[in-house]
């Protein structure tokens, strides 16, 4: 539970492969240990009062017994407050009354405490490819963390009720337990997919997660800033991942394979992962050699003054993402956007063009879909859009799919129609822009990210894998303004004629800032797109310009959508007035 940077988040991590059946196994544990230490030090910053239930186990020299105050907690889950007192096993010169009443305080402090800590439950378990095996693996680490959490939910009680001498009225079911439970186990990995950093194949890897909603996860930013340089140096043999403070997460993004390195103080962006992309299975990367590698975590003398926010680089036509162990970075936008930009630049690399936008194959009346690509920088309106869609009256029969959330490629098939691949599975959104009560009516499946600051953020799986990874025809492709208010002379919905000066308004890039990042007012990014576009400029210009080109010679019309989303007083009405013009633009083309 303890990290490097003590600024940091603490994480417990749980050994999911005892079923615990009695309280010695929760008090006299490491854990607990550790649990009641970091809890005295946040006490002891704030000069707190509860500190002073500590008095009667210092000695002397005023050093704290650490065992003799756990004995003494053992013994409360047993017996009643008073009966202890009177023992006189332990010199408590407090009345009773007044005993209690501390004792109280600290036993809520430290249970809140403890429900306050990002929670993992980790069991290694050796992989089996097998269904049923793999069912039955699954269902007894979550029996263990069923286990685990009534413990807990019983210790707090039995203390409560042996201090307080009486019961609850209610009883709160509280989520006490792991709020993600990990199926771990170590690898062979063929020789020709390995690294010259054996150290990566110690660690294990997950293969399985399972998650105890409301998953609810609070870090120490908010808000990403910069970009990710690429820098021309070997970085590889320069680290050791310790088997015991990092894990390995294995994912498809889009249709390349990433694996992930996550320390232990950062796993909750790790668990993110698994709502945003595919999981990929060990037959895949113990076998496949891997498009992107990322490394969240480690020490931060192993970057200089320009990588402090991350950095990439190349080696042995493998890139690599690296993120240092800061409270900075501790925020899951940073995780994504490192994924999403080793994904662009090796699309530069293919020749395909990535875009920074939504997808969707729209119905309206039951006719057959219109598939239309938003393309726009964060908080520019583009998922915003597509939900706003759900708030428009049903006689319109409008429904869509979502096949891009936030980073997809174009490319031409061979009978040189434009085609769009996607990245994700699922969507990392703003609560702020999205219909009232749609965060919490995907409670049971999401990933809430600081719920109670601005940018706070949900991370919800909304597709199959197969849909978001397969070649779909793109039919309209508009840029999403967000900063100019609708009028007369500026409507909803305008198409170009001029394919130069269309090009012109994607490569700005403009967009009102809305805090999601670091910038805030005015902005341009090129292509609206910070996620390697920038990077490789010059490669993905001409990418970009052979794009446009072939795109007029096929007849893909392009245009510009005004979400109104950066004007205050729009949140939410900007993006319904979109919806509203793009399924009205839609409908006349079906007519």
């Amino acid at each position: 539970m303890e990290s490097k940077n003590m600024n940091l988040k603490r994480t417990a991590l749980i050994k999911g492969d005892l079923k615990f059946t009695n309280f010695g196994q929760i008090v006299k544990s490491t854990l607990f240990r550790k649990l009641i230490k970091t809890f005295i030090d946040e006490l002891t910053v704030k000069k707190s009062h509860l500190l002073k239930v500590l008095e009667p186990f210092n000695n002397e020299q005023g050093e704290f017994n650490e065992t003799a105050f756990i004995d003494f907690v053992y013994l409360l889950n047993i017996n009643p407050l008073d009966e202890i007192m009177q023992s006189g096993y332990f010199e408590i010169r407090f009345s009773h009354q007044e005993y209690a009443q501390l004792f109280l305080g600290f036993l809520e402090g430290l249970y809140n405490y403890w429900r306050s800590i990002q929670r993992f439950m980790i069991k290694t378990d050796a992989y089996n490819p097998d269904e049923k095996t793999k069912r039955s693996k699954a269902y007894s680490l979550a029996s263990n963390n069923d286990a685990f959490k009534k413990m807990v939910l019983d210790l707090y009680r039995n203390i409560h009720f042996n201090v307080t001498g009486k019961s609850f009225s209610i009883y709160r079911q509280l989520p006490s337990g792991a709020q993600v439970a990990f199926l771990t186990d170590k690898f062979e990995f063929d020789r020709g997919v390995k690294s010259k950093n054996d150290s990566l194949y110690q660690v294990p890897y997950v293969w399985e997660a399972i998650f105890e909603p409301p998953v609810i996860f609070y870090t120490q930013s908010s808000k990403r800033d910069g970009i990710f340089p690429v820098k021309d140096k070997r970085m590889l043999q320069k680290f050791y991942l310790d088997c015991e403070e990092w894990f390995a997460i294995p994912v498809k993004v889009g249709r390349l394979l990433a694996i992930v390195y996550v320390h232990k103080e950062f796993l909750a962006l790790g668990a993110g992962l698994f709502n945003l992309f595919e999981m990929a299975t060990p037959e895949e990367f113990t076998s496949k050699k891997p498009d992107a590698v990322v490394f969240f975590g480690l020490d931060e003398v192993l970057f200089e003054e320009d990588e402090k926010l991350g950095f990439v680089v190349k080696e042995d036509d493998v890139y690599y993402g690296l993120l240092p162990d800061t409270a900075q970075v501790d925020y899951f936008g940073y995780m994504k956007k490192m994924m999403l930009t080793l994904h662009n630049i090796i699309q530069i690399e293919k020749q395909d063009m990535p875009v920074h936008g939504a997808f969707a194959k729209i119905r309206v009346g039951g006719k057959k879909s219109t598939n239309i690509m938003l393309i726009g920088d964060s908080g520019a309106g583009k998922s915003e859009t597509l939900e706003a869609i759900n708030k428009l009256p049903k006689e319109l029969a409008c429904d869509f799919d979502i096949l891009i959330d936030d980073m997809g490629s174009l490319h031409f098939n061979k009978e040189g129609d434009l085609m769009a691949v996607g990245t994700e599975i699922g969507a990392f959104v703003r609560l702020d822009d999205l219909q009232p009560g749609y965060a919490y009516s995907t409670m049971d499946r999401s990933i809430f990210m600081n719920p109670n600051i601005v940018n706070a953020r949900v991370i919800v799986p909304q597709m199959s894998y197969e849909e978001i990874s397969k070649s779909t025809r793109v039919d309209y492709v508009f840029y999403i303004n967000n900063y100019e208010e609708i009028s007369e002379t500026a409507p909803p919905i305008e198409m170009y004629d001029d394919l130069d000066e269309a090009y012109a308004v994607f490569s700005e890039g403009k967009r009102m800032a809305k805090g999601t990042t670091g910038e805030v007012g005015i902005t341009t990014t090129y292509f609206a797109n910070p996620f390697g576009a920038v990077q490789f400029k010059e490669e993905h210009e001409k990418i970009a310009k052979n794009t446009f080109k072939r795109m007029r010679e096929r007849g893909v019309q392009v245009g510009m959508i005004r979400t109104q989303l950066g004007i205050p007083g729009y949140e939410q009405d900007g993006p319904f007035f979109a919806a509203q013009a793009l399924i009205a633009f839609i409908d006349q083309l079906n007519k």
